[in-house]
């Protein structure tokens, strides 16, 4: 199945978008310095047990044409005021190989398989501040695939265990109730099952990870 026009060019942006991405984020810190220094110190004091949050990637759910049905769903908890626990439910649809690295391959119908993989799973993550707004995270999320061929047919089912390491930046706004986190992720998945042979031939061009992919997340303390 091919990618359409709009997946190829949001593909193709993806390295300058997660540089914009970062620029913004400390722009906006650096533009509201004060507040999020009184935040923070808030937070520290009586921070919010609990907060709920998803992905900005679900925006790509609008494309009329080839939706890549991206949900993700965060409920996380706060151990103290430095550091996080998370549990995330996502499902989505990908049509390449996952570790094409940025450059001519990258977002090119002609790496596409032979057809889609849902991917549907549960994880867990940490987080954890290692200053005021700057944290890290690792996530670690079980995935069912369903290998589909070009008719959106099933032909067989694998696992994947999927990992995602996190250095990005939180701020917060309106008295602390909602936080936009932009990020930087690097992503491996040291387990993928059950492959077609098809599909699996695709695969072994790649490596088993991809690096400096951007993010952002938002969310609600509460």
């Amino acid at each position: 199945m091919k990618h359409t026009s709009f997946i190829r060019s949001v593909h193709r942006s993806m390295p300058s978008l997660a540089i914009t991405t970062l620029l913004l984020a400390l722009q906006v810190g650096s533009a509201n310095a004060e507040e999020t220094s009184t935040s923070a110190i808030s937070q520290e004091e009586s921070p919010d047990r609990c907060f709920i949050g998803s992905s900005a990637f679900m925006l790509m759910n609008l494309s009329k044409t080839d939706s890549p049905h991206y949900y993700q769903l965060d409920v996380g908890y706060n151990l103290n005021a430095k550091e996080a626990i998370i549990v995330h439910a996502a499902t989505w649809r990908y049509h390449a190989p996952l570790g094409i690295p940025y450059g001519s391959s990258y977002g090119a119908a002609s790496e596409d398989y032979p057809g889609s993989v849902r991917s549907s799973g549960i994880g867990i993550g940490y987080r954890r501040f290692v200053t005021e707004q700057f944290f890290t995270s690792v996530h670690a999320t079980a995935f069912r695939q369903t290998y589909m061929d070009t008719a959106n047919n099933e032909i067989q089912k694998g696992t994947q265990l999927f990992m995602q390491y996190k250095v990005g930046y939180h701020m917060e706004f309106f008295d602390n109730k909602f936080y936009l986190e932009p990020a930087i992720t690097a992503t491996h998945w040291p387990v993928n099952t059950n492959l077609p042979a098809s599909f699996a031939e695709r695969e072994k061009k790649w490596k088993n990870y991809f690096l400096f992919e951007p993010n952002l997340n938002f969310g609600m303390n509460f």
